[in-house]
C-alpha cells in the first residue's frame, strides 16, 4: 500500500460525489434534489474535503521537493494539461454546436481568457468555461501563497494561517468588500491583465530561482484578492469575501493535519486550529443548518480517512482518485450533453433515468480514465525528464580519482 493511498480515495470519493450530486436533478428530479439539498449540500462538501486534501498535498509536494522550481513545474504538468484539454473539448463541441459558452465569457470575452490563463475567473468575475473552473481559482491563490510563505521560510506556522484566516472571515467578513478590484467591466480587463503579469512573473522567476523573496512577498500578497473581490460579480460562484477567506483556511487546516502527522506542530495546537476553522466556517452562516451539516460531513469524512490512513483503501477508491481531476473537470460536459440524446431527462420514467444514470457514469468516467492516460500520465513523464535534465549529474568513481579534475584543470571547459 502506498502512503498516499487515504488521499487517492478521499479524492475519488470526493469526484464521485460531486459527480453523483451534478447527475441526481436528472435521476431523482429536481424537487427531491432541493429538498436533500435543504439538510445537506454534498456537493460542496466534496468540494471542501478536496480542499482539505490540497491543503495536505501542496505543503508536503513543495517541502519532500525542497525547491519552488521543480514544485512550480510539477504544479504546471499535473493541472494544466487537462485544464487546456477540457477547455479544448469544449472549444469543438461548442463549434459543433452542441455546447454553448457562458454569457459572461461572451460579454467579457478579453477579460475571460485573461482570467483563464491564470485559472482564477472566479475572482476576475466571469464564468469559467466550465462552472467548476471555480475551485481552481482558490487551488492557484493558495499555491502562490505558500510558495511564497516557502521563500521567506515562514510555511511552518500554519496552524496561525488556518486560525487566523478563518476568524478574520467570521468577524470582519461582512464587512470586507466583494468586489473592490473588478466592479467595471474594464476594471475586469485590468484585473484580468494584472494577474497575468504578476503569476507568470512570480512563476518565471521562481522556476529561474531568481528573486524569490521579492516574488514570495507578492505571492503572499495573493491572499488580499478573496478578501477584497471574493464576489466581484453574479458570475462568480464564490458569494462573497468572507466566503472566499473561509476556503483558503480550510485549505490551511489540511496543512495543519499535515504537519500535526509529521510532528511540525503539538496535538493541543493542531486541534485547537481545526477547530476554531471548524467553528467559524459554522459561525459565518449559524442559522442555516443545511450549511452545518455540510461542514461538519466534510470534517468527519476527512478526519475519518485521516485516522484510517495506514489501512488498506478500496482500489476502486484509489483509482477514481487517480483520474478525479480529469474526472472533476470533465464530467459536466456529458452531462451538458445528456439533453441532446435524452430531452428533459429529469421528467423521464424512472428505467430511462437509470439507463441514463448508468450510461452517463460509464462514459464520463471512460472519457477522464483516456484523459488521465493521453493527457495527465505523457504531461508527468514529460515532468520527470524535466528534472532528470535538470539535475546534476553524479560524480562517478573514477571522476573522484581522477587527478586533475578539482578547480583549476577544467576552468577551460566550464567557460
Amino acid at each position: 500500500m502506498r502512503r498516499a493511498d487515504w488521499l487517492d480515495a478521499l479524492r475519488g470519493l470526493a469526484a464521485i460525489t460531486v459527480v453523483l450530486f451534478h447527475l441526481s436533478p436528472q435521476v431523482i428530479g429536481a424537487g427531491a434534489h432541493l429538498a436533500i439539498m435543504r439538510h445537506v449540500d454534498l456537493g460542496r462538501a466534496a468540494v471542501l474535503v478536496f480542499f482539505l486534501v490540497s491543503g495536505y498535498v501542496i505543503p508536503m509536494s513543495l517541502e519532500r521537493h525542497g525547491s519552488l522550481r521543480r514544485f512550480w513545474l510539477g504544479r504546471i504538468c499535473r493541472i494544466y494539461p487537462a485544464y487546456l484539454a477540457t477547455i479544448a473539448l469544449f472549444a469543438l463541441l461548442a463549434g459543433a454546436g452542441l455546447l454553448h459558452w457562458p454569457a459572461s465569457l461572451r460579454a467579457e470575452t478579453g477579460a475571460g481568457l485573461l482570467a483563464h490563463v491564470t485559472m482564477m475567473p472566479d475572482l476576475v468575475g466571469v464564468r469559467g468555461v466550465v462552472r467548476v473552473f471555480w475551485t481552481l481559482t482558490y487551488e492557484m491563490v493558495f499555491y502562490l501563497v505558500v510558495a511564497g510563505l516557502y521563500a521567506w521560510r515562514l510555511h511552518r506556522h500554519s496552524g496561525w494561517y488556518a486560525a487566523g484566516l478563518a476568524l478574520v472571515a467570521w468577524l470582519a467578513g461582512p464587512h470586507l468588500p466583494g468586489a473592490l478590484l473588478a466592479g467595471t467591466a474594464h476594471d475586469r480587463r485590468v484585473l484580468g491583465g494584472v494577474l497575468v503579469l504578476g503569476t507568470l512573473l512570480i512563476l518565471g522567476l521562481q522556476i529561474e530561482q531568481r528573486l524569490v523573496l521579492v516574488t514570495g512577498a507578492l505571492g503572499m500578497a495573493y491572499v488580499l484578492l478573496p478578501a477584497v473581490n471574493g464576489h466581484p460579480t453574479a458570475a462568480s460562484t464564490v458569494t462573497s469575501s468572507q466566503q472566499g477567506l473561509l476556503l483558503l483556511a480550510v485549505m490551511f487546516a489540511g496543512t495543519v493535519t499535515y504537519r500535526w502527522q509529521h510532528g511540525q506542530i503539538g496535538r493541543g495546537a493542531a486541534l485547537t486550529s481545526l477547530a476554531v476553522v471548524a467553528g467559524s466556517a459554522i459561525g459565518t452562516q449559524w442559522t442555516r443548518p443545511a450549511w452545518i451539516l455540510t461542514v461538519l460531513t466534510a470534517a468527519a469524512t476527512y478526519l475519518f480517512a485521516y485516522f484510517l490512513r495506514t489501512r488498506p483503501m478500496p482500489r476502486a477508491l484509489t483509482w477514481l482518485g487517480r483520474i478525479s481531476y480529469s474526472l472533476y473537470l470533465q464530467h459536466v460536459i456529458v452531462l451538458f450533453l445528456l439533453p441532446h440524446v435524452v430531452p428533459d431527462p429529469g421528467t423521464q420514467p424512472l428505467p430511462v433515468r437509470m439507463v441514463t444514470a448508468l450510461a452517463y457514469l460509464a462514459i464520463a468516467l471512460a472519457l477522464a480514465e483516456a484523459s488521465y492516460r493521453i493527457v495527465e500520465q505523457p504531461a508527468q513523464r514529460l515532468l520527470h525528464k524535466i528534472n532528470t535534465a535538470g539535475a546534476p549529474r553524479p560524480i562517478t568513481a573514477t571522476q573522484r580519482a581522477a587527478p586533475g579534475t578539482g578547480r583549476g584543470e577544467n576552468t577551460r571547459e566550464s567557460v
